[in-house]
Protein backbone atom coordinates (compact mmCIF):
# COMPACT_ATOMS: atom_id res chain seq x y z
CA UNK A 1 0.00 0.00 0.00
CA UNK A 2 2.62 2.37 0.91
CA UNK A 3 4.39 1.66 -2.55
CA UNK A 4 1.30 2.08 -4.63
CA UNK A 5 0.49 5.85 -2.67
CA UNK A 6 4.24 6.59 -2.93
CA UNK A 7 4.00 5.61 -6.97
CA UNK A 8 0.61 7.83 -7.16
CA UNK A 9 -1.44 4.38 -8.51
CA UNK A 10 -3.74 4.76 -5.51
CA UNK A 11 -5.18 7.39 -3.64
CA UNK A 12 -7.52 7.26 -0.51
CA UNK A 13 -10.48 9.17 -0.14
CA UNK A 14 -12.11 8.85 3.39
CA UNK A 15 -12.80 5.25 3.83
CA UNK A 16 -12.56 4.60 0.13
CA UNK A 17 -9.17 3.97 -2.00
CA UNK A 18 -9.50 4.68 -5.59
CA UNK A 19 -7.41 3.68 -8.23
CA UNK A 20 -5.74 6.38 -10.43
CA UNK A 21 -2.92 4.06 -12.90
CA UNK A 22 -3.98 2.09 -15.47
CA UNK A 23 -2.96 -1.66 -14.37
CA UNK A 24 -1.74 -2.20 -18.07
CA UNK A 25 0.64 0.96 -17.38
CA UNK A 26 1.87 0.09 -13.94
CA UNK A 27 5.23 -1.82 -12.81
CA UNK A 28 6.31 -3.02 -9.68
CA UNK A 29 9.84 -2.41 -9.66
CA UNK A 30 9.60 -4.73 -6.10
CA UNK A 31 8.61 -7.85 -8.22
CA UNK A 32 11.03 -7.08 -10.79
CA UNK A 33 14.03 -7.29 -8.10
CA UNK A 34 12.47 -10.67 -6.59
CA UNK A 35 12.21 -12.06 -9.98
CA UNK A 36 16.18 -11.13 -10.64
CA UNK A 37 17.03 -12.48 -7.12
CA UNK A 38 15.71 -16.22 -8.03
CA UNK A 39 17.20 -16.18 -11.28
CA UNK A 40 20.29 -15.52 -9.80
CA UNK A 41 21.07 -12.41 -11.21
CA UNK A 42 22.87 -9.24 -8.97
CA UNK A 43 21.87 -6.52 -7.42
CA UNK A 44 23.08 -3.36 -6.47
CA UNK A 45 23.47 -2.56 -2.91
CA UNK A 46 20.76 -0.12 -3.07
CA UNK A 47 18.32 -2.56 -4.40
CA UNK A 48 19.59 -5.28 -1.91
CA UNK A 49 19.00 -2.98 0.87
CA UNK A 50 15.74 -1.78 -0.23
CA UNK A 51 14.21 -5.41 -0.48
CA UNK A 52 15.65 -6.29 3.16
CA UNK A 53 14.16 -3.04 4.51
CA UNK A 54 10.98 -4.56 2.76
CA UNK A 55 11.32 -7.83 4.64
CA UNK A 56 10.89 -9.36 0.53
CA UNK A 57 14.50 -10.70 0.59
CA UNK A 58 17.19 -11.40 3.28
CA UNK A 59 21.07 -12.43 2.55
CA UNK A 60 22.82 -16.08 3.44
CA UNK A 61 25.84 -17.18 3.18
CA UNK A 62 26.54 -20.63 1.87
CA UNK A 63 29.56 -22.62 1.21
CA UNK A 64 29.71 -25.58 -1.29
CA UNK A 65 32.46 -28.24 -2.05
CA UNK A 66 33.48 -29.83 -5.26
CA UNK A 67 34.73 -33.34 -4.87
CA UNK A 68 36.71 -34.87 -7.51
CA UNK A 69 38.91 -38.09 -7.40
CA UNK A 70 42.94 -37.32 -6.56
CA UNK A 71 45.92 -39.36 -7.08
CA UNK A 72 45.46 -41.77 -4.61
CA UNK A 73 41.81 -42.29 -4.77
CA UNK A 74 40.82 -45.94 -3.75
CA UNK A 75 37.20 -47.58 -4.01
CA UNK A 76 37.47 -48.62 -0.67
CA UNK A 77 39.25 -47.08 2.85
CA UNK A 78 42.84 -48.28 3.42
CA UNK A 79 43.68 -47.32 6.86
CA UNK A 80 47.66 -45.88 6.72
CA UNK A 81 50.07 -47.22 9.11
CA UNK A 82 51.39 -44.86 11.57
CA UNK A 83 55.09 -46.55 11.19
CA UNK A 84 57.23 -49.22 9.51
CA UNK A 85 57.61 -52.62 11.32
CA UNK A 86 59.65 -55.52 10.92
CA UNK A 87 57.36 -57.38 9.49
CA UNK A 88 55.99 -54.95 6.53
CA UNK A 89 59.73 -54.76 6.06
CA UNK A 90 59.94 -58.54 5.49
CA UNK A 91 56.75 -58.97 3.42
CA UNK A 92 57.08 -55.77 0.99
CA UNK A 93 53.37 -54.63 2.56
CA UNK A 94 54.83 -51.48 3.01
CA UNK A 95 54.79 -50.72 -1.43
CA UNK A 96 51.13 -51.18 -1.54
CA UNK A 97 50.15 -49.64 1.54
CA UNK A 98 52.99 -46.82 2.07
CA UNK A 99 53.16 -45.35 5.62
CA UNK A 100 51.91 -41.90 6.68
CA UNK A 101 54.67 -39.34 5.99
CA UNK A 102 56.67 -38.16 8.80
CA UNK A 103 58.59 -35.01 9.27
CA UNK A 104 61.94 -36.15 10.62
CA UNK A 105 62.84 -32.77 11.70
CA UNK A 106 60.04 -32.35 14.54
CA UNK A 107 61.38 -32.14 17.80
CA UNK A 108 58.31 -33.42 19.27
CA UNK A 109 56.51 -33.15 22.34
CA UNK A 110 58.68 -32.43 25.63
CA UNK A 111 59.40 -35.34 27.75
CA UNK A 112 57.50 -34.59 31.11
CA UNK A 113 60.14 -34.93 34.07
CA UNK A 114 59.88 -36.40 37.65
CA UNK A 115 58.71 -33.04 40.36
CA UNK A 116 59.62 -32.60 43.20
CA UNK A 117 56.52 -32.80 45.92
CA UNK A 118 56.31 -29.35 48.08
CA UNK A 119 57.07 -31.63 50.87
CA UNK A 120 60.17 -32.29 49.39
CA UNK A 121 61.52 -28.94 48.35
CA UNK A 122 60.71 -27.98 52.09
CA UNK A 123 62.70 -30.62 53.36
CA UNK A 124 65.73 -30.07 50.85
CA UNK A 125 65.57 -26.51 51.75
CA UNK A 126 65.82 -27.20 55.61
CA UNK A 127 68.34 -29.54 55.15
CA UNK A 128 70.54 -26.99 53.72
CA UNK A 129 70.08 -24.21 56.43
CA UNK A 130 70.64 -26.99 59.12
CA UNK A 131 74.03 -27.60 57.38
CA UNK A 132 74.63 -24.12 57.12
CA UNK A 133 74.54 -24.58 60.78
CA UNK A 134 77.59 -27.37 61.05
CA UNK A 135 74.61 -30.15 61.86
CA UNK A 136 75.05 -33.27 60.77
CA UNK A 137 72.10 -35.62 59.45
CA UNK A 138 71.08 -38.72 61.28
CA UNK A 139 69.93 -41.95 59.92
CA UNK A 140 66.50 -42.20 60.02
CA UNK A 141 66.07 -45.34 57.77
CA UNK A 142 64.17 -47.58 60.17
CA UNK A 143 60.84 -46.46 60.32
CA UNK A 144 60.02 -49.76 62.89
CA UNK A 145 61.77 -49.09 66.21
CA UNK A 146 61.47 -51.31 69.35
CA UNK A 147 59.55 -49.64 72.57
CA UNK A 148 63.09 -49.57 74.28
CA UNK A 149 64.25 -46.71 72.09
CA UNK A 150 61.49 -45.14 71.18
CA UNK A 151 60.34 -44.82 74.97
CA UNK A 152 62.47 -46.53 77.46
CA UNK A 153 65.38 -45.07 76.27
CA UNK A 154 63.96 -41.72 76.69
CA UNK A 155 63.24 -42.09 80.76
CA UNK A 156 59.09 -42.40 78.99
CA UNK A 157 57.54 -44.86 81.59
CA UNK A 158 56.05 -48.06 80.16
CA UNK A 159 52.57 -47.02 81.99
CA UNK A 160 52.49 -43.43 80.07
CA UNK A 161 49.15 -42.48 77.80
CA UNK A 162 51.61 -42.28 74.46
CA UNK A 163 52.50 -45.82 75.14
CA UNK A 164 48.94 -46.84 74.50
CA UNK A 165 47.39 -48.67 71.29
CA UNK A 166 45.16 -45.50 71.03
CA UNK A 167 47.98 -43.44 70.59
CA UNK A 168 50.47 -45.88 68.33
CA UNK A 169 50.93 -48.56 66.07
CA UNK A 170 52.21 -51.62 67.18
CA UNK A 171 53.63 -54.29 64.95
CA UNK A 172 52.03 -57.67 64.48
CA UNK A 173 55.10 -59.81 63.37
CA UNK A 174 57.51 -59.31 64.31
CA UNK A 175 55.80 -58.25 67.50
CA UNK A 176 59.03 -57.90 69.16
CA UNK A 177 63.06 -57.07 68.61
CA UNK A 178 65.01 -59.63 69.47
CA UNK A 179 67.96 -57.72 71.03
CA UNK A 180 69.14 -54.84 72.39
CA UNK A 181 72.04 -53.45 73.73
CA UNK A 182 72.24 -55.64 77.47
CA UNK A 183 74.62 -53.44 79.73
CA UNK A 184 72.82 -50.03 78.45
CA UNK A 185 68.95 -52.14 79.04
CA UNK A 186 70.25 -52.73 82.54
CA UNK A 187 71.39 -49.63 83.38
CA UNK A 188 68.07 -48.12 81.54
CA UNK A 189 66.11 -50.61 83.59
CA UNK A 190 67.28 -49.54 87.01
CA UNK A 191 66.69 -45.66 86.22
CA UNK A 192 63.15 -46.59 85.63
CA UNK A 193 62.94 -48.57 88.82
CA UNK A 194 64.84 -47.09 91.36
CA UNK A 195 66.57 -43.67 89.80
CA UNK A 196 69.87 -42.75 90.13
CA UNK A 197 72.41 -39.58 89.94
CA UNK A 198 69.55 -37.25 92.36
CA UNK A 199 66.63 -39.06 90.93
CA UNK A 200 64.12 -41.51 92.57
CA UNK A 201 63.08 -43.43 89.23
CA UNK A 202 59.61 -44.25 88.63
CA UNK A 203 59.30 -46.71 91.10
CA UNK A 204 57.23 -50.03 89.34
CA UNK A 205 58.50 -53.25 87.81
CA UNK A 206 60.59 -52.70 84.80
CA UNK A 207 59.08 -55.10 81.85
CA UNK A 208 60.92 -57.02 79.11
CA UNK A 209 58.11 -57.94 77.08
CA UNK A 210 56.77 -54.49 77.16
CA UNK A 211 60.68 -52.84 75.87
CA UNK A 212 61.09 -55.34 73.57
CA UNK A 213 57.54 -54.45 72.05
CA UNK A 214 58.28 -53.44 68.38
CA UNK A 215 56.02 -50.18 66.36
CA UNK A 216 56.36 -47.49 64.06
CA UNK A 217 58.25 -45.01 65.25
CA UNK A 218 56.03 -42.07 66.99
CA UNK A 219 59.30 -39.51 66.92
CA UNK A 220 62.78 -39.34 65.50
CA UNK A 221 63.62 -38.65 68.80
CA UNK A 222 63.68 -42.40 69.12
CA UNK A 223 67.05 -42.69 66.44
CA UNK A 224 68.23 -39.28 68.44
CA UNK A 225 68.81 -41.57 71.52
CA UNK A 226 70.94 -44.16 69.42
CA UNK A 227 72.87 -41.54 68.46
CA UNK A 228 73.84 -40.19 71.53
CA UNK A 229 74.49 -44.19 73.02
CA UNK A 230 76.85 -44.06 70.19
CA UNK A 231 78.57 -40.49 70.92
CA UNK A 232 78.34 -41.95 74.58
CA UNK A 233 80.76 -45.31 73.18
CA UNK A 234 82.78 -43.07 71.71
CA UNK A 235 83.91 -41.32 74.60
CA UNK A 236 84.37 -44.59 76.53
CA UNK A 237 86.95 -45.96 74.09
CA UNK A 238 88.61 -42.90 73.48
CA UNK A 239 88.41 -40.62 76.58
CA UNK A 240 87.41 -37.96 74.85
CA UNK A 241 84.06 -36.12 74.25
CA UNK A 242 83.62 -34.58 70.62
CA UNK A 243 80.70 -32.15 70.78
CA UNK A 244 77.84 -32.95 68.26
CA UNK A 245 75.09 -31.05 66.11
CA UNK A 246 72.88 -33.19 65.05
CA UNK A 247 69.48 -33.74 63.03
CA UNK A 248 67.14 -35.48 60.96
CA UNK A 249 63.45 -35.16 59.09
CA UNK A 250 61.71 -37.78 58.19
CA UNK A 251 58.37 -39.56 59.12
CA UNK A 252 56.86 -40.67 62.29
CA UNK A 253 53.51 -42.60 62.57
CA UNK A 254 50.73 -42.01 65.72
CA UNK A 255 47.59 -43.58 65.97
CA UNK A 256 45.85 -40.34 65.65
CA UNK A 257 42.05 -38.66 64.23
CA UNK A 258 42.69 -36.86 61.04
CA UNK A 259 41.31 -33.89 60.61
CA UNK A 260 42.42 -30.56 58.23
CA UNK A 261 45.75 -30.69 60.33
CA UNK A 262 46.56 -34.11 61.24
CA UNK A 263 47.39 -37.38 59.48
CA UNK A 264 48.11 -40.29 61.27
CA UNK A 265 51.72 -39.97 59.40
CA UNK A 266 53.77 -36.92 59.07
CA UNK A 267 57.15 -35.81 58.90
CA UNK A 268 59.36 -34.69 61.73
CA UNK A 269 62.36 -32.25 61.69
CA UNK A 270 64.20 -32.84 65.06
CA UNK A 271 67.50 -30.92 65.87
CA UNK A 272 70.11 -31.71 69.05
CA UNK A 273 72.94 -30.55 70.13
CA UNK A 274 75.43 -32.19 73.30
CA UNK A 275 77.86 -30.02 74.88
CA UNK A 276 79.31 -29.69 77.80
CA UNK A 277 77.82 -27.30 80.27
CA UNK A 278 74.90 -26.43 77.85
CA UNK A 279 71.57 -24.15 79.29
CA UNK A 280 68.51 -23.10 78.10
CA UNK A 281 69.96 -20.13 76.68
CA UNK A 282 71.98 -21.75 74.60
CA UNK A 283 68.49 -23.64 73.42
CA UNK A 284 66.55 -20.32 72.75
CA UNK A 285 69.68 -19.26 70.87
CA UNK A 286 69.86 -22.43 68.65
CA UNK A 287 65.65 -21.79 68.07
CA UNK A 288 65.75 -18.60 66.95
CA UNK A 289 68.68 -18.88 64.94
CA UNK A 290 66.99 -21.81 63.10
CA UNK A 291 63.63 -19.98 62.72
CA UNK A 292 65.33 -16.85 61.70
CA UNK A 293 66.28 -18.60 58.84
CA UNK A 294 63.34 -19.48 57.51
CA UNK A 295 61.44 -16.34 57.95
CA UNK A 296 60.12 -16.41 61.39
CA UNK A 297 61.64 -13.66 63.58
CA UNK A 298 58.41 -13.34 66.02
CA UNK A 299 58.92 -15.66 68.53
CA UNK A 300 57.52 -17.15 72.05
CA UNK A 301 58.38 -19.39 74.48
CA UNK A 302 56.27 -20.96 76.84
CA UNK A 303 57.11 -23.64 79.48
CA UNK A 304 55.20 -26.99 78.94
CA UNK A 305 55.85 -30.67 79.62
CA UNK A 306 57.70 -33.35 78.33
CA UNK A 307 58.63 -36.71 79.77
CA UNK A 308 62.50 -37.06 78.74
CA UNK A 309 62.95 -33.32 78.72
CA UNK A 310 63.60 -30.73 81.60
CA UNK A 311 62.93 -27.99 81.36
CA UNK A 312 60.44 -28.05 78.02
CA UNK A 313 59.26 -24.98 76.11
CA UNK A 314 56.90 -25.11 73.60
CA UNK A 315 57.57 -22.64 70.95
CA UNK A 316 54.72 -20.28 69.22
CA UNK A 317 55.66 -17.57 66.63
CA UNK A 318 52.84 -15.40 64.87
CA UNK A 319 51.51 -16.29 61.51
CA UNK A 320 51.23 -12.76 59.56
CA UNK A 321 48.34 -14.33 57.36
CA UNK A 322 46.04 -15.53 60.16
CA UNK A 323 47.00 -12.46 62.59
CA UNK A 324 47.81 -14.57 65.43
CA UNK A 325 50.49 -16.94 67.28
CA UNK A 326 50.21 -19.94 66.60
CA UNK A 327 52.37 -23.21 67.98
CA UNK A 328 55.39 -24.21 66.04
CA UNK A 329 57.01 -26.17 67.77
CA UNK A 330 58.50 -28.20 71.01
CA UNK A 331 61.80 -28.19 72.77
CA UNK A 332 64.02 -28.62 75.86
CA UNK A 333 67.20 -30.45 77.53
CA UNK A 334 67.23 -33.94 77.95
CA UNK A 335 66.72 -35.16 81.87
CA UNK A 336 69.65 -36.56 83.05
CA UNK A 337 67.40 -39.86 83.56
CA UNK A 338 68.03 -40.34 80.04
CA UNK A 339 71.77 -39.45 79.77
CA UNK A 340 73.45 -40.42 82.92
CA UNK A 341 72.58 -44.50 81.57
CA UNK A 342 74.69 -43.68 78.23
CA UNK A 343 77.92 -43.46 80.22
CA UNK A 344 77.94 -39.16 78.95
CA UNK A 345 80.77 -36.79 80.62
CA UNK A 346 78.52 -35.69 84.17
CA UNK A 347 79.00 -32.09 82.51
CA UNK A 348 77.58 -32.88 79.29
CA UNK A 349 73.99 -31.47 78.09
CA UNK A 350 71.67 -32.25 75.31
CA UNK A 351 69.78 -29.30 74.01
CA UNK A 352 66.87 -30.44 71.62
CA UNK A 353 63.70 -29.30 69.61
CA UNK A 354 61.33 -29.81 66.76
CA UNK A 355 58.78 -29.13 64.63
CA UNK A 356 56.41 -31.08 61.73
CA UNK A 357 58.05 -30.52 58.05
CA UNK A 358 53.70 -30.18 57.32
CA UNK A 359 53.09 -26.77 59.21
CA UNK A 360 55.58 -24.84 57.60
CA UNK A 361 54.96 -26.27 53.91
CA UNK A 362 51.22 -25.30 54.42
CA UNK A 363 52.51 -22.03 55.54
CA UNK A 364 54.85 -21.57 52.43
CA UNK A 365 52.20 -22.90 49.86
CA UNK A 366 48.57 -21.48 51.48
CA UNK A 367 47.45 -25.27 52.03
CA UNK A 368 44.47 -25.03 54.15
CA UNK A 369 43.94 -28.98 54.25
CA UNK A 370 46.76 -31.05 54.81
CA UNK A 371 44.91 -33.83 52.96
CA UNK A 372 45.39 -31.61 49.98
CA UNK A 373 49.53 -31.81 50.80
CA UNK A 374 49.75 -35.20 51.65
CA UNK A 375 47.81 -38.39 51.13
CA UNK A 376 45.57 -39.59 47.67
CA UNK A 377 43.71 -36.61 47.53
CA UNK A 378 46.91 -34.67 46.35
CA UNK A 379 47.01 -32.78 42.94
CA UNK A 380 49.74 -33.88 40.67
CA UNK A 381 49.40 -30.85 39.05
CA UNK A 382 50.41 -29.23 42.04
CA UNK A 383 53.57 -30.82 41.97
CA UNK A 384 54.58 -29.52 38.68
CA UNK A 385 53.12 -25.41 39.54
CA UNK A 386 54.69 -25.35 42.71
CA UNK A 387 57.85 -23.14 42.82
CA UNK A 388 61.32 -23.70 44.51
CA UNK A 389 60.52 -23.36 48.77
CA UNK A 390 63.65 -20.46 49.57
CA UNK A 391 63.16 -18.93 52.57
CA UNK A 392 64.80 -15.62 53.39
Amino acid sequence: MGSCMKNKWAKKDGSKLLRLADPATVTDDAFVLIKAVSDGTALSAADEKNLSRRKLASKKKGTYFVLSKGPQFKATFVKQEACLTKEMLANGSWQQNPPKPANLDSLGAAVAGGYFHPLLKVRAEFRRILMNMGFEEMPTNRWVESSFWNFDSLFQPQSHPARDAHDTFFIKSPASTLTVPEDYYERVKTMHESGGHGSIGYRYDFKQEEAFKNLLRTHTTAISSSMLYRLANDYKATGVFTPKKYFSVDRVFRNESMDNTHLCEFHQVEGLVADRNLSLKHLIGMIKTFFEAIGITQLRFKPAFNPYTEPSMEVFGFHPDLGKWTEIGNSGMFRPEMLAPMGLPPDVRVIAWGLSLERPTMIKYRIRNIRDLFGHKVDLNMMKESPLARFP
